[in-house]
């Protein structure tokens, strides 16, 4: 190990210290261009600025109103070289969608197509501002307008608000629609069904908006069980939220079938569309008895997510329930004019049952735009071809890896866009997070671990349709690799990762007592 800096911190060990490889510790800490980087507080010092300042005139009476600051802000001065090389090191330490294939199920981590990116970055578009005056925004409002066409055309639906800023958001906005629809003819239901199969955020959202939730079992293919369905439905029955393709990779076949039930025991249907890249441009899912559902436009038309953001999450609204979505929204009048439908305006538009705002301003801009951007780069045959080629990826995967690996829903036929594996076989003390931990030094980011709930030890991958044969088989082979060492029992794998710039860290711990402000080490001190 290298000697403490001037902080007391010292790098973690690396594999070479670890008898992983030959060739001896680095006295930097480095691996030749894998570079080791502290935090930015053990770099610069708190006394010193990287810029010149001019000295500030304290002569003047204060314009603080008494807010101002009482002790040194205490954050390093760096260099503008030191800066830049700081966040450099990091950035390379980082996985990204542009490095390699990243195999999160549930979260379509698919490339994003810099021809989006430069739209979204062209002026009137990358600089907008929510309080312009809207007759200076009259470009961007056809934009969104015509998005929300397509996005309607795309699903087989009545209407859409676009203002949603993610997928729970959206979530939140379909279910705000069933309540005021149900209080409009004077329904007090209060309950909400939703299936093990389905994602964690519905039952968070249906309980947030005041529901009570019950759970619906799966069958033993991984799909809604019908008849335990049709069985729970009655009078205090809102909705069902159900997510197809669901989390188990598969797709609702039964889907008609409920919604006819849910809708002859007087309830909605919502149905969320996280994985709608699995059926865009072949299933719409108003042929399906929908009633509502949210798009994740940062998924399924390819803009890169995870981190907070950006996202966005408009939700399409079946014929039911398009009269209670929020304001604001874009219309076209008969003189072909795009408008911007607010409360003052809303009874001219005949929209006077909206059941209130999902956010302050109309939505994501630059994610309209990048959406937009791809859905008619694409076109309706290179919409298909996306579901197309997302599928078969998924497949291919599924049945290179089935022989070695548990596939509890394999029997099931073929999946969808991803592919849902379990832990069974795996040598004594071994889990799916010691075959993830190991992946990393293959260098990939690991698949989504532990969901859905319903699989022991779930592995759930989903490739995309962004990634190619060899691709495919490259990852195929580093994950049949790590699965044998699983299944032979290799202690090693519970130190993995060896390569990686940091060791395994205490995930536990770090949820629960997170250190979210720097503090000097004592002995620094």
């Amino acid at each position: 190990m290298k000697a403490p800096n001037k902080s007391g911190w010292k790098p973690e060990m690396n594999a070479a210290e670890d008898g992983m490889h030959e060739g001896p510790a680095t006295a930097t800490g480095n691996r030749a261009l894998m570079l080791e980087e502290p935090l930015i507080f053990e770099i610069g010092h708190a006394q010193t600025s990287g810029v010149d300042l001019p000295a500030i005139d304290r002569s003047g009476p204060d314009r603080l109103g008494g807010m101002a600051r009482t002790e040194p802000i205490g954050l390093p001065g760096l260099s503008e070289p030191e800066t830049i090389r700081h966040y450099t090191r990091l950035s390379r330490q980082n996985y990204a969608i542009d490095l390699g294939l990243f195999p999160l199920g549930s979260c379509t981590m698919k490339h994003n197509p810099r021809l989006n990116e430069k739209v979204a970055r062209m002026p009137g578009f990358a600089d907008v501002h929510p309080l312009q005056p809207v007759s200076t925004v009259r470009g961007a409002l056809e934009v969104i307008n015509e998005l929300a066409f397509w996005l309607i055309e795309l699903t087989g639906m009545h209407g859409v608000a676009m203002s949603p800023k993610a997928g729970a958001h959206g979530e939140l906005c379909g279910i705000l629609c069933i309540r005021a629809a149900l209080e409009a003819r004077g329904d007090a239901r209060e309950v909400i069904l939703v299936p093990e199969s389905a994602h964690g955020t519905n039952p968070a959202t249906a309980a947030f908006a005041g529901y009570r939730v019950e759970n619906i079992p799966a069958n033993a293919d991984g799909r809604v069980d019908l008849e335990a369905l049709k069985a729970r439905l009655g009078p205090d029955v809102a909705a069902v939220m159900i997510t197809n393709p669901n989390t188990c990779g598969l797709f609702e076949r039964d889907m008609k079938a409920i919604s006819d039930a849910v809708h002859a025991a007087g309830g909605f249907v919502y149905c969320d569309g996280a994985n709608f890249n699995a059926i865009v441009g072949k299933v719409r899912p108003g042929d399906l008895g929908v009633d509502a559902m949210h798009i994740n436009l940062h998924k399924t038309f390819s803009t890169p997510h995870g981190g907070g953001g950006p996202g966005s999450g408009p939700v399409v609204l079946s014929e039911a329930l398009s009269p209670y979505g929020p304001l604001p929204f874009t219309a076209r009048t008969a003189d072909g004019v795009v408008h911007l439908v607010e409360e003052e305006n809303a009874a001219a538009f005949e929209h006077t049952q909206a059941f209130g705002r999902m956010t302050a301003f109309h939505g994501q801009m630059g994610m309209f735009t990048r959406a937009l951007a791809y859905i008619l780069s694409h076109g309706a045959d290179g919409l298909k071809q996306v579901a197309e080629d997302a599928v078969l990826n998924a497949n291919y995967i599924l049945r290179s890896l089935d022989d070695l690996l548990e596939a509890p829903f394999g029997h099931s036929g073929p999946c969808m866009h991803e592919a849902l594996f379990g832990d069974k076989g795996f040598g004594e003390g071994l889990s799916t997070l010691d075959l993830a931990k190991s992946l990393i030094d293959e260098g990939y980011h690991p698949m989504t671990m532990y969901f859905p709930l319903v699989v022991h030890g779930a592995m759930l991958i989903e490739p995309t349709e962004t990634e190619s044969k060899a691709g495919l088989d490259q990852f195929i082979a580093a994950l049949r690799s790590v699965a044998e060492r699983a299944k032979s029992g290799d202690a090693r794998m519970k130190r993995a990762p060896y390569y990686a710039p940091r060791r395994r860290l205490d995930e536990t711990q770090a949820a629960r007592k997170p250190v979210l402000a720097w503090q000097e080490p004592d002995s620094a001190r």
